[in-house]
């Protein structure tokens, strides 16, 4: 035994079981204990706000996703309105071509009736003038050597202006 009470390890782990009853006896491991469980609400604590973070972000999350799937379908139906709307405004436009090249043509038709009724107008008056000035000097010639009646010389000579 005296071996035993010579050894330093002995008076270590003495000292050691000693210091360990003072500890307890002085009530350490309630401060320890009270200051792990203070650790540990904060820690939850902080567990529980980044859960609800993380829920309030993953519901923003959501309406963004909402919002933004609104927004494609808007944009979509937006460009099929735009499509249609430049579709009709193209059929408009040729309707209105169309429309633009039979009223063109139309009045090239008229003028060209005009002109030819002008034309035509033109040939019958140059004709009644050639027929008439034909037909005085035929009258002329047969006469030239006969004496005639004025009344018929002045109504030859009226001949001429009531055939234009």
């Amino acid at each position: 035994m005296t071996e035993l009470l010579t050894d330093a390890h002995f008076w270590v782990g003495v000292a050691f079981v000693l210091f360990l009853a003072l500890m307890v006896s002085v009530g350490v491991h309630k401060l320890v204990w009270n200051a792990l469980g203070e650790s540990g609400r904060k820690v939850q604590a902080h567990l529980d706000e980044a859960a609800q973070l993380r829920a309030e972000a993953q519901t923003l999350l959501e309406g963004i996703k909402v919002e933004r799937a609104a927004a494609e379908r808007e944009a979509a139906a937006m460009l099929a309105n735009a499509a249609e709307e430049a579709k009709r405004l193209q059929a408009e436009a040729q309707v209105k071509l169309a429309e633009q090249i039979t009223r063109r043509g139309q009045m090239a038709e008229r003028r060209i009736a005009q002109a030819e009724a002008q034309a035509e107008a033109d040939v019958r008056g140059a004709a009644a003038d050639l027929a008439t000035q034909m037909a005085e000097q035929v009258l002329t010639r047969r006469l030239v050597g006969a004496k005639s009646d004025p009344l018929i010389d002045k109504a030859i000579g009226q001949l001429a202006g009531k055939l234009q």
